[in-house]
């Protein structure tokens, strides 16, 4: 098993045996985005139901309002996880740390809430919206994939099977959008 890192720290200062592995430092706020980008898909691909009336703007704050309980959440149990008996003030300051790094999950939704909200204003139908949205943040995933594995040091190739392996998990929100409904 391997040892889990505090978010922010870069995988070259572990203290395991392990040889030193590419800084992940700059890839903790691509997380984010990879984990927002699902949750909108999933939010956006449930939100809609066959046969009820379609809610741009509802659903548009549903996204953001999940985004940012979940970056709440995630941010808190980090902090809890690696909690040490400090003092009060360091401690709110290393939670508060802690939130603050959550913003990429947050951010990765706009997308989705951009969408939505443009469809709102133009009357667009829910299919069309939620198909181009769901389509979307599938290209955003492998993006974000493949530009996480390049930012961590793999190779083209490699980085792009890493896409597309993210992309995958944007296929899977579609194609159980379909069976559902």
């Amino acid at each position: 098993m391997t040892e889990q890192q505090p978010q922010g720290e870069s995988l070259t200062t572990t203290r395991s045996s392990h040889p030193p592995y590419p800084s992940h430092r700059h890839a903790d706020w691509m997380f984010g985005g990879i984990y927002g980008t699902v949750l909108a898909s999933a939010l956006m691909a449930a939100l809609n139901q066959e046969g009820e009336d379609f809610t741009p703007f509802y659903d548009a704050s549903w996204v953001l309002v999940t985004a940012a309980t979940a970056g709440l959440a995630h941010g808190y149990s980090h902090h809890m996880a690696s909690h040490r008996e400090e003092a009060g003030g360091h401690r709110w300051h290393v939670l508060g740390r802690a939130l603050w790094n959550e913003w990429p999950l947050i951010v990765a939704t706009l997308p989705t809430v951009l969408l939505l909200t443009a469809a709102g204003f133009g009357g667009w139908d829910a299919y069309d919206v939620t198909a181009a949205g769901l389509g979307l943040n599938t290209a955003l995933l492998f993006g974000w994939g493949a530009l996480t594995a390049l930012r961590v040091g793999h190779r083209l190739g490699r980085s792009l099977l890493i896409g597309l392996a993210d992309a995958t998990i944007g296929l899977a929100i579609i194609v159980a959008n379909a069976l559902i409904k």
